[in-house]
C-alpha cells in the first residue's frame, strides 16, 4: 500500500501532464480567498503551499499579490519555475515552512489540505502569518450531480479531498477558529484525451500498479466509447470549486 507521504509527493513524476491537465481556479475565488489581504496599502506577500506546477500561483499573481511558492516535491517546483518565471520557490510543507515568522499576509492551499496535518499545518501557518493574515483552502471538485460524472469517479476513485467533504468543512485548528466558505459552479470542455490525461495525473493512478493502470484504462475507455468521446468529440465536466478562508486573530 502507498503511503500518504509518499501519495503526496508523488506527482512530480507526472509534472507535465499535471501542467496540461489540472483545470485552473476561478479567479473570482482566488481574489474571494485573498479579499482580506488586499485591504492594506501594501503589496500584499503570500504563499502557495502546495504549489504544484503553479496553477494557483498563477491566480496569486495576477491577483495583485507578491507570491512564493512551496512544494515538498522539487520536481514539481521545477516545473513551476517554468510556468511562472520570476517566482522565489521553496522545498517545504504546511508544517514546516522555511519562512519566517508573521512575514505572510496569506498562506493559501490549493487541492492540497487533505494531505496535511491539520493541527500542526494550522499551527506552522499561524506563525508565518501576520497578524489578521488569512489562510485559504481551495479545491476544484468534479460535480456529481451528473450521472456520467459519478461513474467517472467510481472507475478513478473520488479522491483524498471528496472524502474529506463527507465529514464536513476542512478540520483546522489554533490558531484559526472559523471558516468562511463559498462555491463556484462551472464546467470545462474535454475531450477523450484531456480527460485521460486528468485521471494519469492522479496520485492514485500514478502509484498504482502496472496491472491495476491497466484496469483503469479499460474502465476508462468502455465509459468514454459510452458517451461518445472519440477523437476531437468533446463534453462539458462540471465542477464545483469551494474555497474557504480564516483570518488568524490580532494577538
Amino acid at each position: 500500500m502507498v503511503s500518504r507521504d509518499n501519495s503526496s509527493t508523488s506527482f512530480g513524476t507526472a509534472a507535465e501532464v499535471y501542467e496540461s491537465a489540472r483545470p485552473e481556479y476561478p479567479s473570482d475565488a482566488v481574489a474571494w480567498m485573498l479579499e482580506p489581504t488586499l485591504a492594506s496599502d501594501r503589496r500584499p506577500r503570500v504563499a502557495d503551499v502546495g504549489a504544484g506546477t503553479g496553477k494557483l500561483t498563477r491566480s496569486i499573481v495576477a491577483a495583485g499579490c507578491d507570491a512564493i511558492a512551496v512544494d515538498p516535491d522539487n520536481a514539481m517546483l521545477d516545473a513551476l519555475r517554468i510556468a511562472v518565471p520570476g517566482v522565489p520557490t521553496t522545498v517545504g510543507t504546511a508544517e514546516s515552512l522555511p519562512i519566517d515568522d508573521e512575514s505572510l499576509d496569506g498562506v493559501l492551499l490549493g487541492q492540497a489540505w487533505h494531505w496535511v496535518d491539520p493541527v500542526a499545518a494550522s499551527r506552522e501557518i499561524g506563525r508565518v502569518l501576520r497578524p489578521g493574515g488569512v489562510l485559504g483552502l481551495i479545491w476544484n471538485i468534479r460535480d456529481e450531480s451528473q450521472p456520467w460524472v459519478r461513474r467517472l469517479n467510481s472507475v478513478v476513485s473520488r479522491g483524498g479531498a471528496m472524502a474529506m467533504f463527507d465529514d464536513g468543512p476542512p478540520p483546522i485548528a489554533e490558531p484559526f477558529d472559523h471558516l468562511e466558505e463559498r462555491r463556484w459552479a462551472w464546467s470545462r470542455t474535454v475531450n477523450r484525451s484531456l480527460l485521460t490525461d486528468l485521471v494519469r495525473s492522479r496520485s492514485f493512478y500514478i502509484t498504482a500498479t502496472a496491472d491495476e493502470r491497466n484496469g483503469i484504462d479499460q474502465n476508462l475507455a468502455t465509459l468514454f466509447d459510452e458517451l461518445g468521446l472519440h477523437g476531437d468529440t468533446t463534453i462539458d465536466l462540471p465542477y464545483v470549486t469551494r474555497a474557504f478562508r480564516s483570518t488568524r486573530p490580532n494577538r
